[in-house]
């Protein structure tokens, strides 16, 4: 499961507001980054019969199974301040994480 704060669940909804077609945030990892994975997240319009799907603050998560136990307990916030704006993950399973924020392993 992934936790959605409240900041980040207001934020979604004005993206979603944006586009009708999406169906939710997807949240997903895929091998990159300086540290081995890499966190992306993208406003889905297809979401398949394999995708975890569920409801948090309001808003649909959608996790593809091979992202599912690497994101397992992690935090989606929202930043807006002077350094900059922008969408975090905390994840308690990883090992170490780049400068960034945006790899792990």
């Amino acid at each position: 499961m992934i936790t959605i704060t409240e900041k980040a669940s207001n934020k979604i909804k004005e993206l979603l507001g944006e586009d009708p077609e999406a169906k939710g945030l997807r949240v997903y990892v895929r091998g990159g980054g300086c540290h081995g994975f890499e966190y992306g997240m993208l406003l889905e319009i297809n979401v398949t019969e394999d995708d975890n799907t569920f409801e948090q603050n309001g808003v649909s998560v959608i996790v593809d199974p091979q992202s599912l136990p690497l994101l397992a307990g992690s935090e989606v916030d929202y930043s807006d301040s002077l350094m900059g704006a922008g969408f975090q993950i905390k994840n308690p399973t990883a090992k170490s994480t780049c400068g960034c924020g945006s790899s792990f392993s």
